[in-house]
């Protein structure tokens, strides 16, 4: 029951930095959102690079941390100025510096970066892209995150409750097809709650919504799960009791966060 109680306390704190941002607008998203990317990042290189040496390790994050940065230009300066050129640029000359770097593993060391990129950075610049409408962008980014947490949480909870037949216990112990399944009902649940009260008129499409992105973002947990087995650690770091780190908490999001936007195209092709 205490871990319960932290784990809900330091989950209901979390959302209210995430949603006050959003709610912000825009740019303080993209502030808070990048300090959530240099923890991610930093994160990311400690238990998933096998390069620990301080000058690769600290560029490795100012790199990606500048990835993240220049696509925020690009939503703000309204692609005024080409700044998306200068992105595979800057990972080019990253794969460069390498020359200087004197490490033992250039390619995993370049591999590590693109994959801290399109796994991490590039998904978190895609939640500060889709609150680009100042009169409905906010409203989507809750909308999709309400839909993760709920997911999330009843999951949780249902496997709790009456959890018997496990899910994938090779990589995650705890999780259990009783769970998954209440996770999301949980879900189509809350879509159709934001097709009435947050989007009125839009139930059926937060509802499909919610079919895609539940099982999405239950895959990304289980692929953050891997990793971590992978390296023999629980949480990928100690920030928020009760949940781990930065990538614990954002790895359903990052994960299904791709897919709402390929729904999002192909609800308005049909």
């Amino acid at each position: 029951m205490k871990t319960l109680l932290i784990r809900s306390l330091t989950g209901l704190f979390f959302a209210s930095a995430v949603i006050g941002s959003i709610l912000f607008g825009q740019i303080p998203q993209a502030m808070v959102f990048g300090i959530f990317v240099v923890i991610g990042l930093h994160e990311f290189f400690t238990h998933f690079s096998n390069n620990k040496k301080p000058s690769i390790f600290y560029t490795s994050i100012v790199v990606g941390l500048l990835c993240y940065i220049i696509l925020i230009l690009d939503i703000i300066c309204d692609s005024r100025f080409p700044f998306l050129i200068i992105l595979p640029a800057l990972l080019l000359l990253y794969s460069a510096i390498q020359l200087w770097l004197k490490s033992a593993s250039p390619i995993q060391d370049i591999g590590n970066i693109f994959f801290a990129f399109g796994y991490f950075v590039f998904p978190m610049y895609l939640f500060v892209h889709l609150n680009a409408n100042e009169y409905t962008g906010y409203k989507e980014v809750i909308a999709l995150f309400i839909l993760i947490w709920t997911n999330d949480s009843l999951a949780y909870l249902t496997g709790w409750l009456i959890g018997k037949n496990k899910l994938f216990e090779r990589i995650s112990p705890k999780k259990t097809w009783e769970g998954t399944i209440g996770g999301i009902l949980g879900a189509v649940l809350a879509g159709y709650l934001i097709g009435i009260y947050l989007m009125p008129n839009t139930s059926i499409y937060w509802m499909i919504c919610a079919i895609i992105i539940a099982p999405c973002a239950i895959l990304g947990d289980l692929l953050e799960s891997l990793f971590k087995r992978s390296v023999n650690i629980k949480d990928s770091g100690n920030l928020l009791p009760g949940h781990g780190g930065v990538l614990d908490r954002f790895d359903a999001a990052i994960f299904a966060i791709p897919f709402y936007f390929l729904w999002t195209h192909i609800y308005e092709v049909i």
